[in-house]
């Protein structure tokens, strides 16, 4: 959709007010066009908010309902749920080019010109007006609401030198230098993190939401500006640093609420995509489906802990920079090694701690706690939920009289213990795992069809599981973890040598 229905090669030529009203220009504002553009997409199902999963059948309805009643959005939700990705994203129902007059700073539309050089100039050009055309990428505006921010910085203000150096009265609108969202005409402008900003603030957008117009410093001067608003906000900032002020919330004409992904799917889906993979990392780590799994977990276990801060959320950021971290982890091994391909390992899992530690919002029992105790009790609970995906519940297990966990609990019950070190290569890490008797034929017995990696990872989460559901002990060492019997962890004395007795 564009708005003159001529080729773009075509469209780019024509550069006078002349030459464009006889191609038949007529002028729409930026949400009729949103509107028209949403309207032939939907209907030619044309994907409008690519990249976005999960709010299929929630968000992005809401989103285009909005859009097609012509309303200014704010996009509500806790952090990590994309909605400055979702803003972003509105620019590709922008037609791809539309025309402005020539040098203006108000992106003058040149039969309804704005600003007082757009108005002169096709005053005294008139049909020889110059014009060019402005991308759609060009018409974003993107604001972090701060404390610092200014009326000035959003508005405009009276410029002296500007004055000065024009001879110019104050009583002359030619003085105003103009702020953000003048600047903004006929873009899509976002505010971010809108209660953060200061309450006089928000009072001076009133006038530009309900009628389209602004007022600087006493001016008698009407710019019924054409924008598109979209804001953001976190429900925790409402409590936390501030709130939006009821008549600004009241003149925002509709709210949607975002939310995480509601399966692992989803969420895998995101993180694969944001995540960035180096070449070298992904042609030479192998990372089984289970591992990317866990990631997921962490977070959705992390969303509902006690000791994390619900009410500040967990962002997708956790598992995209744990998903990079667990790949790095690998990669590292690799290169102490000096091997040219490798595969992600349980124990890699604690190479995502940092990745996990800063990015949850701890409440007092957390940070008692610790972050990296935190981080290590989620990746635990992620380990224990999944663990019943793929074998049968220890606790249960034991009162069976075929218990498919017997040989290995008493291969550890006989005082056997399993060093499984960090940086062991992937030669060690295989045979450390293949002595363990009963492990492989577990592994056999409820999965079947894995390759190679897949099954020895299997057999390392085999060991951890048993270990969270306490059939095991596992400790962790300087260098990896210790597995061993529980009742031998539990009860081992520390040796003191006979001189040591005196």
């Amino acid at each position: 959709m564009k708005y003159l229905d001529i080729p773009k090669h075509e469209l780019l030529k024509i550069k006078t007010l002349g030459e464009l009203k006889a191609a038949g220009y007529q002028p729409k504002s930026i949400k009729q066009e949103l509107r028209e553009n949403l309207i032939y997409a939907l209907r030619n199902r044309q994907e409008v908010f690519k990249g976005i999963h999960g709010y299929e059948d929630t968000v992005i309805p809401d989103l285009q309902r909005a859009i097609l009643s012509m309303h200014n959005i704010n996009l509500l939700g806790l952090r990590g749920q994309a909605k400055t990705r979702i803003a972003r994203l509105m620019i590709h129902l922008l037609d791809e080019y539309i025309p402005v007059i020539k040098d203006t700073e108000l992106n003058d539309d040149p039969l309804q010109p704005l600003s007082f050089f757009g108005r002169q100039t096709v005053a005294e050009f008139g049909d020889h007006t110059p014009i060019t055309w402005l991308h759609r990428e060009e018409r974003y505006t993107e604001k972090l609401a701060t404390p610092d921010v200014t009326i000035a910085d959003l508005i405009g203000d009276a410029d002296p030198i500007k004055a000065a150096t024009l001879k110019l009265p104050y009583s002359d609108e030619r003085v105003i230098h103009y702020g953000l969202i003048p600047r903004s005409h006929r873009c899509i402008f976002v505010i971010n993190e809108l209660p953060d900003l200061q309450a006089r603030i928000q009072v001076a957008l009133f006038n530009i939401l309900q009628e389209g117009d602004i007022q600087i410093r006493g001016f008698k001067i009407r710019l019924p500006l054409d924008i598109q608003f979209v804001f953001t906000a976190n429900p925790e900032d409402y409590t936390n640093r501030g709130s939006i002020v009821t008549p600004l919330k009241d003149r925002i004409d509709s709210q949607i609420l975002t939310h995480y992904p509601k399966d692992i799917k989803i969420g895998r889906r995101i993180t694969e995509q944001e995540a960035y993979i180096k070449p070298e990392q992904g042609g030479s780590i192998y990372i089984p489906d289970l591992a990317k799994d866990l990631i997921e977990q962490i977070a959705v276990e992390a969303r509902k802990s006690e000791y994390v801060d619900a009410k500040s959320g967990v962002s997708a950021r956790l598992t995209i920079s744990a998903y990079e971290n667990l790949l790095s982890a690998a990669e590292r091994r690799m290169l102490i090694n000096g091997e040219n391909k490798t595969s992600v390992r349980v124990g890699d899992f604690w190479g995502v701690i940092p990745a996990i530690a800063g990015k949850v919002e701890l409440v007092y029992e957390g940070e008692q706690e610790g972050a990296a105790i935190v981080a290590q009790n989620l990746l635990g609970k992620s380990i224990r939920t999944l663990f019943l995906n793929y074998f049968p519940e220890p606790e249960k297990e034991k009162k069976r009289q075929s218990n498919c966990y017997k040989k290995i609990t008493d291969w550890f019950g006989d005082g056997e213990q399993v060093d499984l070190l960090n940086d062991a290569t992937n030669q060690e890490y295989k045979n450390t795992l293949y002595t363990i008797p009963g492990l492989s034929e577990l592994v056999k017995s409820k999965l079947s069809n894995l390759n190679e990696n897949d099954h020895v990872f299997m057999m390392e989460f085999a060991l951890h599981g048993l270990a969270e559901y306490s059939m095991l002990s596992k400790k962790f060492l300087e260098k990896g973890l210790q597995f061993k019997d529980l009742l031998g962890g539990m009860f081992s004395m520390p040796k003191f040598d006979d001189d040591d007795d005196e």
